[in-house]
């Protein structure tokens, strides 16, 4: 199993710390995420229902023709390698690891490039997979970019598959309209921008017939009732949408600026997530947790002089004093 942010419980472990006293900035989750409704019991009684808006609900938010939903892209990302022959399959470096660790366990070769995929890597790939924005550098990919990607690899059977999970913050950037073309596969998640990690629901967006071979290889039934009904409020919820992606564009910037005065100035960022290469990642980390706030560590960081970065996620609101003390702290 990879690590991954948010493994709380052994960090409260390590440093003799309660869970419930510390200020979890590692995952780059909503801290404000969406209302929780009552759940009526039904929901719990019942085998969830194919038919109950879900998909529609989702084609709307997105803009896509289709959508299969998951349980989390987590699932669609490990799946998604079953579903075609040994291939070369182009990647960044520095992202988020299960894509690699998934194509590689089912045969694939992974080729990898720094930050941008340039001529070459596209004439040699036959699936090219990115994060847009990148987890955790935050680098992104203009539409018009991807799309010719996606035209030079779709001439020759090729895929390309785009990894949304912060995408939600600035849905201008995404192309998920563009799903319904042969060889694009675009993963959603809930788990980000409306802070429902715990409901595990994503959505793979591609062609039909692609999301039909997918579904027989998840399976029926592969998210529960009670977490298809939040995810359908949730993504049905304009009003709650539009004020999310204000406050959250605020509190982004509010971040960079926090620690940009602490000497600790971001290289890029998302709505969601601070990204910041230093040298002294490690020891950052550490003074911070001792303080029972704990932040990201990317001990190797590819293409970057640094080698080592942490990831700020947002604070909620309570939180904000008690990171600005401890960083003061760490400058003293």
């Amino acid at each position: 199993m990879l690590e991954h942010g948010g493994n709380l419980a052994a960090a409260a472990k390590q440093y003799d710390i309660p869970l419930e006293n510390w200020l979890d900035l590692s995952t780059g989750i909503n801290p404000d995420g969406y209302p929780i409704v009552d759940i009526p019991a039904a929901a719990w009684q019942k085998l969830p229902l194919d038919d109950d808006g879900l998909i529609e609900a989702a084609c709307a938010y997105y803009g896509s023709q289709f959508a299969l939903p998951t349980a989390g892209s987590q699932a669609a990302l490990q799946v998604l390698p079953q579903l075609r022959a040994a291939s070369k399959v182009a990647m960044p470096k520095f992202m988020y690891q299960e894509h690699a660790n998934a194509w590689q366990a089912n045969g694939h070769e992974v080729i990898k490039f720094e930050f941008f995929p340039d001529e070459k890597i596209i004439e040699q790939a036959d699936v090219l997979l990115l994060c847009n924005p990148n987890n955790p550098t935050a680098t992104k990919f203009s539409v018009s970019e991807l799309l010719s990607w996606h035209a030079a690899l779709a001439a020759r059977g090729g895929w390309l598959i785009v990894d949304e999970a912060f995408m939600d913050a600035t849905p201008e950037r995404s192309i998920a309209k563009y799903t319904h073309l042969e060889g694009l596969f675009v993963l959603r998640s809930l788990g980000k921008f409306f802070g429902l990690a715990g409901a595990r629901v994503g959505f793979l967006l591609a062609e039909e017939h692609m999301l039909m071979q997918m579904q027989e290889a998840i399976g029926p039934w592969s998210i529960t009732g009670p977490s298809r009904l939040i995810a359908k409020q949730a993504l049905l919820d304009i009003t709650w949408q539009e004020k999310a992606r204000v406050q959250l564009a605020e509190n982004s910037r509010k971040l960079a600026i926090l620690l940009t005065k602490h000497n600790l100035t971001p290289m890029s960022g998302t709505a969601l997530f601070q990204f910041v290469p230093t040298k002294e990642a490690q020891a950052l980390q550490q003074h911070l947790a001792q303080q029972g706030i704990w932040i990201r560590l990317f001990s190797d960081a590819p293409g970057l002089s640094a080698r080592t970065a942490v990831r700020f996620g947002l604070p909620p609101e309570d939180g904000w004093e008690r990171l600005e003390s401890t960083l003061k702290l760490w400058q003293s």
